[in-house]
């Protein structure tokens, strides 16, 4: 599901109130670290994520977040990055321009 400027924008005002809810340290994205993801993704389905490294390692888990988890990402300040998955059997996040059937 690719998202348009309006819902980018509006769930980008969502994640101000939301705190970290999985953080990625040295050890990385391990299963278990993904697994949180998926799980967060599945409950939430718009998650903030802390991601304790450099640059190029926030950088290249950022990417293998949204590859492996089919996520969009949302923005990314620093350490901290917001990614929206639409969860189809229970969707919990009101969309602007989605009709609720979809």
């Amino acid at each position: 599901m690719s998202l348009t400027n309006q819902q980018s924008r509006y769930l980008r005002g969502l994640t101000h109130h939301l705190k970290p809810v999985v953080m990625v340290a040295d050890k990385g994205l391990s299963e278990n670290v993904m697994t949180e993801i998926e799980t967060a993704l599945d409950h939430h389905e718009l998650v903030k994520i802390k991601l304790r490294g450099d640059r190029d390692a926030r950088l290249a888990w950022t990417n293998e977040i949204v590859r492996r988890c089919g996520a969009e990402k949302i923005h990314s300040i620093g350490q901290v990055a917001c990614f929206f998955r639409r969860n189809q059997k229970k969707p919990v996040i009101e969309l602007p321009g989605v009709s609720a059937r979809n």
